[in-house]
C-alpha cells in the first residue's frame, strides 16, 4: 500500500479540481481502485503504488489545465486517467513520454481548446501536425470527426490556410430519403450535420455564416469534385467508409499545394451496396508505409461518449468475430465435403 499527498496552492481551482461533492475524486478512486480524501487544499490517496501514481499524475495534469485557464468537465477527468493509464503502459506514442506531469495534445481556437482524451486521440493530433494525408478510422464516438474540424477551425483561423472544404458521401444509413428540396447545400447539409455541429462548437455561429457565403467555408459533395485542385485549404472527408474505390482514388488525387487532407471513417459501418468495395478499406491497404500519409486506428477503448457506448460497441464487434469464425468453419466443412466427394468419385471410377 502506498500513501499520498497532493498539495494545491492555489484554493479557488482545488474546488474545480476535485469537483462539486469531491465528485472528481470519486471518479478517480472508482476507476484506480484508491481512496482519495479531500482536506481542505490537500488531498490524501491510498491504495496500490501504481494507481496511486495514476491519481497523481492524472490530478497534477488537470490542475494545469485549470491553471491556464480552462474548465474541467467529467469527459477530462477520464481522459487524464486514460493518458496516466497509457503512460504506465509504455505506449509507442510521441506523447508519452515520461515527465512531471502528463503531456496532452491539444487543439485551439479562440472559442475553445480540446485536449486529447485517449491515447489515440493524442496520435491523431499529432499526426495531423505531422502528415498531409491523415486516416482517422474507429468506431462511432471516438473523436474522429469532431477532432478533425477542431484541427481545422484552429488551421483556418491561424491563417495557415485559406479555406476549409467539408465532403461527405450521400449515402444513407439503410434508409431511402427520396427526393430532397432546395439548392445543393440544402440538399446534402442533412449528410453533413455532425461536421457543422463540430464547426460551431470551435467557432462563433456568425463566423461560420459568414464563412459559407464567403466560400472561406465550402460545402463540396463528393460528387461534384472531379477536375478539381485544392490548394492552401484543408479538406475532410467524412463517413470515406461509403465511398467508392472510384471515389476515393478521385478525392485523394485532388490534394494541391499548402494543402491538408483529413479521411475518417468506420469499415464496419458501411452503407454501400452488397457487392461494392469501400474505397476507405482500399485506400488504407495500398498506402500502408506511404511518405507523408498517417493512419491512426481507434478501438472500443477510445470511446469517449456514454460508457454505454463502448459496451454496444465492443458487443456488436463481438458478435461480428463470431459471425466470422462460424462462416470461416462453414467454409471449411464445405471445403472438406467437395475434397471427400472427389476422393468418392476417383475411388469408384
Amino acid at each position: 500500500m502506498t500513501h499520498v499527498v497532493l498539495a494545491f496552492d492555489d484554493n479557488r481551482l482545488v474546488g474545480d479540481l476535485f469537483g462539486q461533492f469531491d465528485q472528481n475524486l470519486a471518479l478517480i478512486e472508482q476507476r484506480l481502485g484508491v481512496d482519495a480524501v479531500a482536506r481542505g487544499n490537500q488531498v490524501i490517496i491510498k491504495g496500490r503504488h501504481s494507481g496511486c501514481d495514476q491519481a497523481r499524475r492524472a490530478l497534477e495534469a488537470l490542475y494545469a489545465r485549470l491553471q491556464q485557464g480552462h474548465e474541467l468537465h467529467p469527459g477530462d477527468i477520464d481522459g487524464a486517467l486514460r493518458m496516466a493509464a497509457a503512460e504506465d503502459a509504455q505506449l509507442d506514442l510521441p506523447s508519452l513520454e515520461r515527465k512531471s506531469h502528463l503531456a496532452f495534445a491539444q487543439v485551439s481556437t479562440r472559442r475553445k481548446t480540446v485536449l486529447a482524451r485517449t491515447p489515440a486521440q493524442d496520435a491523431y493530433i499529432r499526426a495531423m501536425d505531422r502528415c498531409d494525408l491523415t486516416f482517422g478510422v474507429g468506431p462511432a464516438g471516438t473523436g474522429k470527426t469532431f477532432l478533425a474540424v477542431a484541427y481545422a477551425a484552429a488551421l483556418l483561423e491561424r491563417g495557415d490556410v485559406a479555406r476549409l472544404i467539408l465532403s461527405r458521401p450521400a449515402v444513407e444509413a439503410g434508409e431511402r430519403l427520396g427526393f430532397l428540396p432546395g439548392d445543393l447545400k440544402e440538399k446534402v447539409d442533412p449528410y453533413l450535420r455532425p461536421l457543422y455541429d463540430a464547426l460551431y462548437e470551435m467557432m462563433p455561429a456568425e463566423k461560420v455564416e459568414r464563412g459559407l457565403q464567403s466560400g472561406m467555408i465550402e460545402v463540396a459533395p463528393l460528387a461534384f469534385m472531379r477536375g478539381r485542385t485544392l490548394s492552401n485549404a484543408v479538406v475532410i472527408l467524412d463517413e470515406a467508409q461509403n465511398t467508392t474505390s472510384m471515389q476515393m482514388k478521385m478525392f485523394l488525387t485532388r490534394l494541391g499545394e499548402d494543402s491538408r487532407m483529413i479521411v475518417t471513417g468506420d469499415p464496419s459501418q458501411i452503407d454501400l451496396p452488397p457487392g461494392q468495395v469501400s474505397g476507405l478499406r482500399e485506400a488504407l491497404d495500398l498506402l500502408e508505409g506511404v511518405e507523408g500519409v498517417a493512419t491512426v486506428r481507434f478501438t472500443e477503448v477510445d470511446v469517449v461518449r456514454h460508457e454505454l457506448v463502448a459496451r454496444i460497441v465492443r458487443a456488436y464487434d463481438e458478435a461480428g468475430r463470431e459471425a466470422s469464425a462460424r462462416a470461416e468453419e462453414a467454409a471449411a466443412r464445405a471445403e472438406q465435403s467437395a475434397r471427400n466427394a472427389r476422393r468418392s468419385r476417383e475411388t469408384a471410377s
